[in-house]
């Protein structure tokens, strides 16, 4: 058995080597934060990180300390999510509405960390990013009721930003009044256009007049600032926490599994034509004004072995009575084979962009 100061004297010498090792891995980690940063992809990735736990903790053959490996490699990991939640902090998110939005929970759980810029509507939450006064725009797309945010997907066809990732979110709809107000006093409910349509069951059993907002928060602090107990407004719980509102009624939309899909979008695209990960590659295109064409743009995603997750058609702005199409598409990633997809489908296209891609991300 060695000496006790033999032994510390390795540790000591050790240590040194491992100081050297964290510097360089905290730099790694440093640029990691500044690529998610300017790709807009949130910190965690709890995905990737099981990978490199379970990938790393076959590098030790003695079992009795594999377990303190792998809790040394978590805490690493841990401790380096942390710097990297340090440099994001410097990130501006833009998002659609006032606080308490949906956008503003959805933005508030990606980027906890970074500055949220409230921003009137879509447009101008997206031309903050395209400008550079904010540097990632959190969207929603589409809602599992209420199909899909037509006005977002105009400015993703029109634009030049891109989706790094898209995130569920689960929406709870809820009737909020002011102090002293009760479900029966209610005679009229402001809110959202897709809000209100989500809850149309509960609106015509209560016998209750719709009035129009351009967003749920809006809707809640209008009710706060009215203070009349006969209005009321449909919103998320965090909106009556925030405008002092009461809790009427909860989870009054019709479909309890009520979720709403978000994008991150930003102004460099991630790479993905060479990932090696399953991604699913999001595609908008219009084609040729000819005979056949759209057959034969999608009949190529097929033959090149992919399939369609969604497909949504939206009308051409320019151009009466002709369609853009959006489409994720699903299949073997990391080969030429997306590649050559593109060049094929691109015969049959007007217009045609990689606007990104997303991982099956689970409900935020």
């Amino acid at each position: 058995m060695k000496s006790l100061t033999e032994a510390r004297e390795k540790i000591d010498e050790i240590d040194k080597q491992m100081a050297e090792l964290f510097v360089k891995r905290m730099q790694c980690s440093k640029d990691v934060a500044e690529y998610k940063k300017e790709n807009g992809i949130p910190i965690l990735d709890s995905g990737r990180e099981k990978i490199v736990l379970d990938k790393n903790e076959e590098y030790i053959n003695d079992f009795e300390i594999k377990p303190y490996y792998r809790q040394l490699m978590q805490d690493i990991m841990d401790i380096s999510k942390q710097y990297q939640h340090s440099i994001l902090e410097r990130s501006r998110i833009a998002y659609s509405g006032i606080e308490g939005a949906f956008a503003h929970i959805a933005a508030l759980k990606l980027f906890p960390d970074a500055e949220h810029i409230s921003c009137r509507n879509f447009k101008s939450a997206y031309n903050s990013v395209e400008n550079g006064k904010c540097d990632v725009a959190v969207l929603p797309i589409e809602n599992s009721n209420a199909g899909e945010v037509g006005a977002v997907m105009d400015l993703m066809y029109e634009g030049n930003l891109f989706i790094n990732g898209i995130y569920p979110l689960r929406i709870s709809q809820n009737l909020l009044g002011v102090e002293g107000s009760s479900i029966q006093s209610i005679k009229k409910v402001i809110s959202h256009s897709q809000a209100i349509e989500q809850c149309t069951e509960y609106i015509e059993r209560h016998n209750i007049e719709v009035i129009q907002s351009t967003n749920t928060a809006v809707a809640a602090k209008q009710v706060a600032m009215l203070n009349d107990i006969s209005i009321a407004a449909i919103a998320s719980k965090e909106t009556a926490e925030l405008y002092n509102l009461k809790l009427l009624d909860h989870d009054i939309n019709e479909d309890l599994n009520n979720t709403t899909r978000f994008a991150v979008l930003s102004r460099k695209r991630e790479d993905i034509i060479n990932s090696s990960e399953g991604n699913t590659v999001i595609l908008m295109f219009s084609v040729k004004n000819e005979a056949g064409m759209l057959a034969k743009a999608i009949g190529v995603i097929g033959k090149h072995g992919f399939s369609m997750n969604s497909l949504r058609s939206r009308p051409l702005k320019s151009l009466s009575w002709q369609y853009y199409f959006y489409t994720e598409i699903a299949g073997l990633h990391g080969s030429s084979g997306i590649n050559d997809m593109i060049k094929e489908m691109s015969l049959y296209c007007e217009a045609l962009k990689i606007l990104g891609a997303s991982k099956d991300n689970k409900i935020l």
